[in-house]
């Protein structure tokens, strides 16, 4: 080989690898997949109700027993349960026999005390007319006239036993106390009522409007004092903090209510201070007795951010963000979220206005690296787009060599280490569950 033949072939080989370096180096260029496309939202202060979600109770605003004032037999029932009645609306109806033959009694008492009285009244006028004139003595004028206000008193004894015994009739037809919603009726027609103690035969109650009972953890309360001291929250008064029902889906009852009572004492075995209160129930949906979910609005926070709920993260340190920098670098941001407000996280701290908030493809982005910046409508139908695509098995891999797809499961040959091409050997297994012989 002469000098001019290696030189050529020398540079030949040169030429050869700075060919392979030049491809390599543009395969790897082409195998870098571009920074993934994310939905941001600008991160805005602003001020956001001040809400409590709680639990409560539901009772009646007013609440009456009917109970049997005189004893007797239960005749009969006088309104339909479950309906509204009236003030003074007669609800049952005992036995009044018994109380009219002891009114008439009283009253035959009562005329006898009056005829009493006229006789002994007419003997003291005549005692006092002769006692005048010197023909009786000073003892016998004393004796009639204590005999005549003797028997006045027993008049007046006579007339109260009367009305007592009057107002035991009236009685015997139980009446209403309050208007509202009649319960169900507890004694039985034919039953023996108000023989020791004034029976209880139904309930009323008022639920026009109804009252919530809940409570709230004390801690909570002097937080939010001491937040409205230094002017990151207003409280609003008590007579005007709002008060809303939830169903259990999250939809409201549409009526809102007042809180109208805080206790001035905390449960010393809950550590929390009772609250009530005061909803309209104009169509009685609300019923005594019912717990419900409540939303307490407190007043305003001054300065907050509502962060959807698809773009808080949380792990074992607390909850967090992803934010697209300037640099288009994402930087992961502890914040502090501790209250729902619909479907926004209210985010008191950790953010900065102007902030883009990773909302949409959140899975796509790891701290440090790039991320390209969208609206949320963008990102939502990029990633529609790549699942209608459909068509690739979800193991399909791409082969950065020759630009082609293949399978995620490859031809058992080259499971085996064998070219496509090569038949396998005898006794050579292919199976890739089964292990090879060596």
């Amino acid at each position: 080989m002469t000098f001019f033949t290696l030189r050529k072939s020398t540079i030949l080989l040169a030429a050869a690898l700075a060919l392979a370096a030049c491809g390599k180096g543009q395969q790897q260029q082409q195998q870098a997949p571009p920074p993934p496309e994310v939905g941001v939202v600008k991160a805005q202060a602003q001020a956001v109700p001040l809400t409590r979600d709680l639990v409560g109770r539901l009772s009646p605003t007013r609440t009456a027993d009917v109970r049997a004032r005189v004893a007797g037999v239960l005749q009969k029932r006088l309104y339909t349960e479950g309906t509204d009645v009236k003030e003074g609306q007669p609800m049952f109806q005992i036995d009044p026999a018994p109380l009219k033959a002891a009114l008439n009694a009283q009253t035959a008492n009562l005329a006898s005390a009056q005829a009493t009285y006229t006789n002994n009244h007419v003997a003291a006028e005549r005692a006092r007319s002769v006692a005048d004139k010197g023909l009786l003595s000073k003892t016998d004028r004393d004796n009639a006239e204590a005999a005549e206000r003797t028997s006045a008193a027993a008049v007046k004894q006579a007339q109260a036993t009367v009305d007592s015994a009057r107002i035991s009739l009236g009685y015997a037809t139980v009446t209403a106390p309050i208007s509202g919603r009649a319960g169900q009726q507890q004694v039985t027609e034919g039953a023996l009522v108000g023989q020791s103690d004034a029976t209880l035969l139904t309930t009323i109650d008022q639920i026009d409007s109804v009252y919530v009972n809940f409570t709230q953890a004390f801690g909570d309360i002097d937080s939010l004092r001491a937040a409205a001291t230094k002017g990151s929250v207003q409280l609003v008064d008590q007579n005007k903090a709002k008060i809303e029902l939830l169903r259990s889906d999250g939809s409201p009852y549409g009526s809102e209510g007042t809180l109208d009572f805080s206790d001035v004492a905390v449960d010393a075995s809950t550590g929390a201070v009772s609250l009530r209160g005061v909803v309209p129930n104009p169509n009685h949906v609300l019923l005594p007795g019912q717990y419900i979910n409540v939303r307490l609005t407190l007043g305003t926070l001054a300065h907050a951010w509502l962060v959807s709920q698809t773009a808080v993260q949380r792990d074992a340190t607390g909850p967090y963000v992803f934010v697209v920098g300037s640099d288009t670098k994402v930087v992961q941001k502890r914040i502090t979220a501790d209250t729902l407000h619909g479907n926004d996280w209210i985010v008191t701290d950790g953010l900065a206005d102007g902030d883009q908030i990773v909302v949409a493809g959140v899975q796509k982005v790891k701290p440090g690296s790039p991320a390209k910046a969208v609206s949320p409508d963008q990102a939502n139908k990029q990633g529609g787009a790549q699942n209608a695509q459909g068509g690739q098995p979800a193991g399909a891999q791409t082969n950065g060599q020759n630009g082609q797809q293949s399978s995620g499961q490859q031809p058992a040959a080259q499971q085996t280490g064998q070219k496509p091409s090569d038949p396998p050997k005898d006794g050579q297994q292919t199976d890739k569950s089964a292990p090879a012989n060596h």
